[in-house]
């Protein structure tokens, strides 16, 4: 059985607290390694928890496709492209690393947590030139109604990444019987 045919809960995940972050990894990734969890086709996912008045200082990354969701809080994003942002929950940033880029991410609160889904995927096509791009779904967030929020189509509503692949988001209603 492989990683495709086994079910992992939360409790399974890696982890790695180092005060100003609790990290927890669906996949092989920093400090946390397990062989039969390396990734999932293209797919790796870190879920972090941010202390208020921290985050990650400027760092570089290569041909890689970033997602970035926050859960609770807002995320001060500033990067070699000039891009400078915040991005609160309800909406989703997306960063194609390509030929390389240097960015930083802070919790734009200076008290209170932040919660994101960071979502990394490999490439379609290597080596592209690198861009960021944010988008608000408030308004698409409906209870129990499925929202696109990234597809490959350039054309779409949606953002767009550099793989093959669909972002959906769904928020489920608790009065479901």
């Amino acid at each position: 059985m492989n990683v495709y045919e086994k079910y992992y809960s939360a409790e399974d995940r890696g982890k790695n607290d180092i005060g100003w972050l609790k990290a927890n990894f669906s996949f092989s990734f920093g400090p946390y390694y397990n062989p039969e969890k390396i990734h999932f086709g293209a797919l790796r996912v870190n879920d972090d928890i941010i202390k208020g008045n921290t985050g990650f200082g400027t760092h570089p990354h290569d041909n890689m496709e970033i997602i970035t969701i926050p859960i609770k809080g807002a995320l001060e994003h500033k990067d070699s492209m000039g891009s400078v942002g915040v991005i609160h929950a309800g909406e989703v940033q997306i960063m194609s690393a390509g030929t390389g880029v240097t960015h930083s991410e802070y919790n734009h609160s200076k008290t209170e947590d932040a919660n994101t889904l960071r979502i990394w995927l490999f490439p379609k096509e290597r080596n592209i030139k690198p861009r960021y791009d944010q988008k608000n779904f408030n308004e698409v967030l409906k209870p129990n109604q499925l929202a696109t929020l990234i597809s490959p189509d350039k054309d779409a509503d949606t953002l767009w990444i550099n793989h093959d692949a669909v972002f959906q988001w769904v928020i489920l209603s608790r009065d479901i019987p």
